[in-house]
């Protein structure tokens, strides 16, 4: 089960993925996978990953983007980097 702060960070990272992706909310779950349940492409992937960055303050490393398959992982990997502030 998810931790509150990841809980916060997925309720506003799904309306970012809402707004970037055009999906509906019962869609984005944590379990989505970006390409092949939301319908992503790789230019997607860079604007999503510029969103996270700007609403949440932190930094992506290059070498992780390509790591980022799912809601979930995506979750993970902000609530990592903003724990690490």
């Amino acid at each position: 089960m998810p931790s509150q702060q990841e809980q916060k960070i997925f309720a506003k990272f799904k309306k970012i993925v809402i707004q970037q992706l055009s999906v509906k909310p019962d869609e984005v779950i944590l379990n989505s996978k970006f390409i092949d349940d939301l319908g992503a492409d790789s230019l997607d992937m860079v604007e999503l990953v510029l969103a996270i960055e700007e609403n949440f303050q932190i930094e992506v490393p290059d070498d992780l983007v390509g790591d980022i398959k799912t809601v979930r992982e995506a979750v993970k990997l902000i609530t990592n980097a903003i724990e690490k502030i």
